[in-house]
């Protein structure tokens, strides 16, 4: 896998350390996490076990105003995605603790989804420049969607989270499909304008959403473009205009082939499958659709799409030693 290039820095300065106590594994993570800093010889100016995620920023705000250079935040990817708001285009030092269901920004760097070993990427020092993508101005990490994956997100409730684990997402996706309904969508990209009808659409600036599934072999979280695709409609393309019966079948089994290859990345060879790259993007639909980004939803389409270049610094994994 491609990854950003790294600096090693052994020592940035005071750091501070906040954990989402509502993800999935908060609440046994946080004081396992500040031993493990602890045991590995970081100091910490301060640490926080926050269970209301809405003081995430005004928590951050007021570590970086006392000082903190290092940031170790622990949560989901809605945490991390918060976090990376505050934190962009300053003199500040991300260090992620994957704890979520998804894990999805820190599967793109490489870091393993266990306390230990994210515990010991921070130790490491060595850190990446990574790109942040805009949407209508507001960042996020790793993709933003509409049609069935907001859906999904819709139904990933809290309690479904801790219920179920990592067996959420295929559980509220199920439930989805019984519901699914086409739209139609105008991509003006930054070389070509293209029309289509769409189960889905997805506008990626890591490599991975939706708990592990491939945006992109080929992105990275530097490479300053936005890596898109969309599942397009049988139905529509058949002119059955069905939205029940054959058609609502059609469709169904589309996705259910296209997502054979998510994991792989082998969804951009299906037939159904319209895949771009791109540094800006505007994205019209008939009807006026909601948009999710990091699992939270950001308002309705239309929408304008860019990279903010390099915009945040992170922790991450040694570099693979030369062959």
């Amino acid at each position: 896998m491609n990854a950003p290039p790294r600096l090693r820095h052994l020592d940035e300065g005071p750091a501070v350390l906040v954990v989402n106590t509502r993800s999935r594994s908060g609440r046994e993570a946080f004081e396992t996490a500040r031993a493990m800093l602890a045991e590995r010889g970081i100091p910490l100016l301060a640490a926080h076990a926050l269970s209301r995620p809405k003081r995430l920023r005004a928590v951050l705000e007021e570590a970086i105003a006392a000082g903190a250079r290092r940031v170790f935040v622990g949560g989901g990817d809605g945490t991390i995605s918060c976090a990376a708001q505050v934190l962009m285009s300053r003199d500040v030092t991300l260090g992620v603790v994957p704890l979520g269901t998804g894990n999805d920004f820190a599967r793109s760097l490489g870091i393993p989804d266990t306390i230990e070993a994210a515990c010991d990427v921070i130790v490491g020092g060595y850190t990446a420049r990574v790109d942040v993508g805009l949407v209508n101005g507001r960042p996020f990490l790793n993709a933003a969607s509409l049609g069935l994956t907001t859906a999904i997100a819709k139904r990933l409730t809290q309690e479904l989270k801790q219920r179920a684990g990592k067996l959420a997402y295929p559980m509220a996706a199920a439930a989805e499909m019984r519901t699914l309904q086409p739209f139609h969508v105008r991509l003006q990209a930054d070389t070509e304008t293209l029309e289509l009808d769409a189960l889905q659409l997805v506008v990626g600036n890591g490599r991975y959403h939706g708990a592990g599934n491939m945006v992109s072999p080929e992105a990275t979280l530097d490479d300053r473009k936005l890596h898109v695709y969309a599942i397009t409609a049988p139905s529509a393309a058949d002119g059955s205009g069905e939205r029940t019966g054959l058609g609502h079948l059609q469709d169904v089994a589309t996705l259910a082939r296209v997502a054979l290859g998510m994991r792989s990345g082998g969804h951009l060879e299906h037939e159904a499958v319209v895949h771009l790259h791109t540094r800006h993007l505007t994205v019209e639909t008939d009807p006026p659709m909601e948009v999710n980004a990091d699992g939270e939803n950001v308002g309705m389409t239309p929408m304008r799409f860019e990279v903010a270049s390099a915009a945040l610094r992170v922790y991450a994994p040694a570099p693979p030693l030369p062959q």
